[in-house]
């Protein structure tokens, strides 16, 4: 085997945990239950150890918000977050201290941006910008190479929307902001207004449109502030038949040919399937070399 990296994909739910090379290749995974720091981390790091140790670097694919300030006392930390027990919570920190090598650690979703653009979707691409829609909604984005940072990292789920005339009794599912796209459109609003997820919602349920309609004003607002060549939409609710397509249609409709790019080419899906967390995480840890 080339040089041995660790790869955590850490989620709200689980935690992927792996090990891979340079090359590409995973050579192991399991499933770990997020459950508290102290339990699900240790864990982690345990079957890590299982697998032999001696790894390079570790690459840590985050659910966040995350201190990424590498000056910070508090870098490589989840800071404010809606998962309980996890605020506050050092990721990096124990991997680091037990396999004493580089940690690399980023959002879930800058590590999927970073690994479509490098591998995937957003391949040979001057620019990419990643949404996963499920759970929550998040977004990265890499542009000239180089994941967008700035104080923190990007929250695109949280930008403020405009509200679809057939949805404004619903006042959104945001434990912080109410109705930011997250609030509207992720699954748990969902969930929240009409009792099922959108893929189980039939055919000509209202659902569909709406939804639809908040991710279309979602890429129009960032195609008017990043112009990405591609925009990647990820994540379980955009698993449901018919709502990429539908968004590129209302993406299309609502930009009135004002911007640059077909959204039926520009609007694609992820390339890397059930592997994009871990070749995030990946995709990261090279960049440690």
């Amino acid at each position: 085997m080339d040089e041995k990296i660790a790869l955590i994909e850490a989620g709200g739910t689980k935690f992927i945990v792996g090990v891979g090379d340079a090359s590409r290749r995973i050579h192991a995974r399991t499933r770990i239950d997020t459950t508290r720091p102290e339990e699900t981390i240790p864990a982690a790091i345990d079957w890590l150890r299982a697998q032999g140790g001696g790894y390079t670097a570790v690459g840590i694919a985050s659910f966040g918000p995350l201190d990424l300030d590498p000056a910070s006392a508090t870098w490589g930390h989840i800071t404010r977050t809606a998962k309980p027990h996890w605020s506050d919570a050092d990721v990096a920190g124990p991997f680091a201290r037990a396999f004493d090598c580089p940690v690399a650690i980023d959002t879930d979703v800058n590590g999927a941006a970073l690994a479509e653009w490098t591998w995937g979707a957003g391949e040979g691409a001057n620019s990419a910008l990643y949404l996963t829609v499920g759970t929550g909604v998040g977004g990265g984005a890499v542009v000239g190479g180089r994941l967008i940072h700035g104080l923190s990292h990007p929250e695109m789920g949280h930008i403020r929307m405009p509200r679809h005339p057939d949805d404004a009794g619903f006042d959104g599912h945001c434990p912080f902001h109410g109705d930011c796209l997250e609030g509207l459109a992720a699954g748990p609003s969902i969930i929240a207004r009409w009792g099922a997820s959108l893929s189980d919602l039939p055919g000509g349920h209202p659902g569909h449109e709406i939804i639809a309609w908040y991710l279309a004003q979602a890429a129009l607002s960032f195609q008017a502030i990043l112009s990405p060549s591609r925009m990647i939409f990820g994540g379980g609710v955009m698993e449901t038949q018919g709502l990429l397509d539908r968004v590129r249609a209302r993406t299309a409709e609502a930009g009135a040919g004002y911007f640059v790019g077909d959204p039926a080419e520009v609007i694609v899906a992820p390339a890397l399937g059930h592997d994009a967390g871990l070749l995030g995480a990946l995709a990261l840890a090279l960049r440690l070399s």
